[in-house]
């Protein structure tokens, strides 16, 4: 409290006043006659008392705050939202004064020039007669982090299916004062919006944990070898597509969004009186970081769904297992219970069951006559099965009350197994009484940006919910543009990261034109440039039989073709059985080499070999690669090499491969006259091919023949 700023009624007095107040008034401070004339604000980390005034119009955009990180050596974009006609100066610790006018429509902004990295700086903001100061502020280099859950990915993980490599040991080391951290919160909106919610924080063993994985370990290598601060905004959301954060400008040129753009302008209005109606209601904001108690003990005004004598004849009917999102509930992240009445034999009475419900996507409490049988309360268990026991003294007659309390967080949600998952029985290995089927189901509160909107158990509210024209959520085009990356305009970053396109495997033909006018979009509304966007190609995994993701490593490969851009390659650290590859910190790495060979100058390898050119000798294909100068390297994984070769048949066989210097050298014995190459072309073909300085090659392929 000791260094806050005043403001009394527009003068300037010192923070120690407020305690003065304090110990004079006692306790009678928080009766609430006083309360009536003062009020306490909290605007960008400083203490504002207001005595017999109204709270002033003046905002800050979002990320001004303490503890930022300006990009250094730029004139900076400063704006925010006030009074009409109102002047505002800003004096930078480091000798710089600007000032402006706001405009008409309530908007200003102004520009700061930044010194070369340092810090700490302070500056303050004068808006007529009133004054804030920003403290703690570094200025060095930032970046902004984006993409779906591989990005989004917390140090700590996602237990217990979803680990960090090493991440206990690199959490307890984490304590770099001069990293700073940036979380946009989940948010998506029909129209763009000016505010998001998030706060700057230095990094340390206590924030760091719940920071994007990838974006840290990129942050550290660059804050290691260019010794000064680092920014990192990381604006991600798992499941998500690349539309969803793309600007309608960006998305109207395709023909296939354009009845979507013309709903999603329809039914604004309507997604906005959804909005208000969904928070007049209760709430409950989880501030708890740790994964382990952060979901503990929310109580949503629905104890008695538990109950096995509560009457759910209101609620209504889904036949399970499926994702809700599948059903007419439609997009719905938050609260759902989920009621079944099961006949049993009399002859079970009084002895153990054991109740299979299949996975749960992603949190449950289950209950069974009343009582909690079991339960998965942090994130991570979304495909873990659930198996509970149910002690013998609450199977006391022929009727068993099932009820299922599932908290969804983001995408899919629910009971979502397979039917032959669901049911009850006596031990582990008897068939049992199947428990697919038709459900009551009720849903009980709404979350949005980490909070949950309370409906309750009574009055079945959850029918009282406006409908939309269009099933809105983070997968509608523009809508995380709208809400996560909007606020953030024209904040001056040095480049970006991305790690998404997992969503889009099932429709790689058009990726690279859409991902390449995200980046073009991005760069036209930042108004910095073409400034460098390195990119993660997505890792194998086992997307299914009816899924060929080559096709999307191929069409990130073809995004090099943008000016400015990078891609990471994966291949030889995913994990085909999981969609969540523990290996971090090579890909925050790969990122880093990247940007400190092409963004800072630095001379060292910072890609995989890139297949060049190809051609025929001798009943061989000779294939050339880009940087691969000091050679290639073939390491077999399995004793396969993941290369595979094809004549005018178009019929692929596996191919020989040796390697000579930078170029490979294929044949088959089968094949005289070979006219095409595949390497690592599947769901889940790892990376066998790497160059001298150990570096992995993208997937490729020489052909264009249609499939």
């Amino acid at each position: 409290m000791a260094s806050s700023l005043l403001i009394i009624c527009g003068k300037y007095y010192p923070s120690s006043l407020l305690e003065k107040v304090m110990n004079k008034t006692g306790s009678g401070l928080k009766s609430r006659s006083l309360l009536r004339y003062i009020s306490f604000l909290t605007l960008n980390g400083v203490f504002i008392l207001n005595l017999f005034a109204q709270p002033s119009a003046f905002q800050l955009a979002p990320l001004f705050q303490d503890n930022m990180v300006l990009q250094q050596q730029r004139d900076v974009p400063i704006w925010g939202k006030g009074t009409p006609g109102t002047s505002i100066i800003i004096k930078a610790s480091w000798g710089k004064t600007v000032s402006t006018i706001v405009r008409p429509d309530s908007n200003w902004m102004t520009k700061l020039s930044t010194p070369k990295a340092g810090g700490p700086f302070q500056f303050s903001i004068r808006y007529g007669n009133s004054l804030l100061v920003l403290r703690n502020i570094l200025v060095g280099e930032v970046w902004l982090c984006s993409g779906q859950s591989n990005m989004e990915m917390p140090l700590e993980g996602w237990p217990p299916s979803d680990s960090i490599s090493n991440s206990a040991n690199e959490i307890d080391q984490a304590l770099y004062p001069s990293i700073r951290l940036f979380t946009v919160m989940h948010a998506y909106e029909a129209a763009p919006t000016d505010m998001c919610v998030g706060s700057w924080v230095e990094c340390s063993p206590v924030d760091v944990r719940s920071f994007s994985a990838t974006a840290f370990y990129f942050g550290k290598m660059l804050y290691t070898s260019l010794k000064v601060p680092i920014g990192l905004i990381n604006s991600s959301f798992g499941g998500t597509f690349v539309e969803a954060w793309m600007d309608k400008e960006s998305l109207t040129p395709f023909e296939e969004y354009k009845g979507t753009l013309k709903k999603l302008e329809e039914s604004r209005e309507s997604f906005r009186s959804l909005t208000q109606w969904i928070t007049k209601h209760p709430s409950i904001t989880i501030h708890e970081q740790d994964p382990l108690r952060k979901w503990l003990g929310l109580n949503f005004q629905d104890e008695s769904c538990s109950m096995r004598n509560y009457n759910d004849s209101a609620w209504q009917e889904m036949k399970l297992p499926t994702l809700w999102e599948q059903t007419s509930m439609g997009e719905f992240d938050g609260v759902v219970w989920f009621r079944k009445q099961v006949t049993i034999p009399s002859a079970w009475k009084g002895k153990d069951a054991i109740l299979q419900l299949g996975p749960i996507d992603d949190m449950d409490e289950t209950y069974v006559n009343g009582q909690k049988v079991g339960e998965h309360m942090s994130d991570g268990f979304y495909s873990v099965n659930r198996v509970y026991k149910i002690p013998g003294t609450l199977v006391q007659d022929s009727l068993l009350q099932i009820a299922v309390r599932v908290i969804d967080l983001r995408g899919g949600g629910g009971l979502w197994g397979k039917g032959t998952k669901m049911v009850v029985k006596q031990d582990s290995v008897s068939t049992g009484i199947s428990i697919e089927g038709i459900w009551k189901y009720l849903p009980v509160a709404e979350l949005r940006s980490n909070t949950f909107y309370m409906f309750g158990a009574e009055g079945n509210e959850y029918v009282k919910r406006p409908k939309l024209h269009l099933d809105f959520s983070q997968a509608t085009p523009t809508s995380l543009y709208n809400a996560m990356i909007n606020p953030l305009i024209p904040f001056t970053f040095k480049g970006v990261i991305w790690y998404q396109g997992e969503n889009n495997v099932s429709k790689p033909t058009i990726y690279k034109n859409l991902f390449s006018s995200l980046i073009d979009g991005w760069r036209k509304d930042f108004q910095s440039g073409d400034f460098p966007f390195y990119f993660v190609q997505i890792a194998p995994y086992d997307y299914g039989m009816n899924s060929k993701s080559q096709f999307l490593r191929e069409a990130q490969l073809q995004t090099l073709s943008v000016n400015n851009t990078g891609m990471a390659v994966t291949l030889d650290i995913g994990n085909p059985k999981n969609i969540h590859p523990s290996d971090k910190v090579n890909l925050g790495k790969r990122l880093a080499l990247w940007a400190l060979a092409k963004t800072y100058g630095k001379k060292i390898a910072y890609s995989g070999p890139i297949y060049k050119s190809m051609k025929a000798a001798k009943g061989k294909l000779v294939l050339s690669f880009d940087y691969a100068n000091k050679g290639l390297i073939l390491k077999e994984r399995n004793k396969e090499n993941n290369f595979l070769i094809a004549g005018e048949e178009k019929v692929f066989k596996k191919a020989v491969v040796k390697v000579d210097g930078s170029r490979l050298l294929l044949s088959h014995p089968d094949i005289l006259k070979p006219v095409a190459v595949r390497y690592a072309w599947s769901n889940i073909d790892e990376g066998t091919l790497f160059n001298i300085e150990g570096l992995p090659a993208s997937s490729f392929r020489t052909d264009d023949w249609k499939e």
